[in-house]
């Protein structure tokens, strides 16, 4: 499947970004099953990140309750978000408001993960699309915040998957309108795999150089 066959226009409402965010989180979760015995391969480092496995893992269930929760949360003021404490458990470590008990092991992690998702697909349906909240990306509505779940899950499911020893691919017909969501200043690639990872610094990509740093852009566009 190539950008063309698969554009950003793709999903056009709150019902078909969360039924993509649900497809992302279950692919994470089959994938990541199969190492869940065994709670020492977890310390493992995730890819090319400075977080272990268990704390990447834990850093996205942490994503996607957040995006949740920011969405799904009326009347914040302007510029500011969910008040929830957040910390890291150690220093270089990922800043995150969930911690998931160690003793519940790898399954148990996943669970979290799982009941996260859960919780963000149901408020993607659930919130109206006028609604908007804060994002240091740019101020997003239920899609938008539902596009960044679906990054976070692929792209930290590489991660994970590279760290444990298992095998990943995100099928290009969600990494086509995530990509055409939040990262509209990326040219397209004939792949949007490949381009994903690139355009999240986690790829070379022919004809162009690793990026050391990258963003992408949360706000409404016109066209949305």
């Amino acid at each position: 499947m190539t950008f063309e066959d698969h554009d950003r226009w793709a999903l056009r409402t709150n019902d078909a970004w969360a039924d993509a965010l649900a497809r992302a989180v279950t692919l994470a979760l089959a994938t990541l099953r199969p190492a869940s015995a065994g709670a020492e391969v977890w310390d493992a480092k995730a890819g090319s990140l400075e977080w272990t496995c268990w704390e990447t893992a834990e850093h996205l269930a942490d994503d996607l309750f957040f995006y949740g929760m920011q969405i799904g949360t009326p009347g914040l003021p302007p510029g500011t978000y969910v008040p929830l404490e957040m910390h890291r458990q150690r220093p270089d470590g990922p800043v995150n408001m969930l911690q998931v008990d160690r003793a519940s092991g790898p399954s148990g992690l996943l669970t979290a993960l799982e009941g996260c998702g859960a919780m963000q697909v149901s408020l993607t349906r659930t919130t109206p699309p006028s609604a908007r909240a804060h994002h240091a990306s740019g101020t997003s509505d239920p899609a938008g915040f539902a596009a960044m779940g679906i990054v976070e899950t692929l792209v930290h499911t590489y991660d994970i998957a590279s760290g444990l020893g298992l095998e990943f691919t995100a099928p290009d017909d969600l990494c086509a309108p995530a990509l055409g969501r939040l990262f509209p200043h990326v040219e397209r690639g004939k792949e949007p795999w490949p381009t994903l990872l690139w355009a999240t610094g986690r790829g070379g990509l022919a004809g162009r150089e690793r990026l050391e740093k990258w963003r992408w852009y949360g706000e409404v566009r016109e066209a949305e």
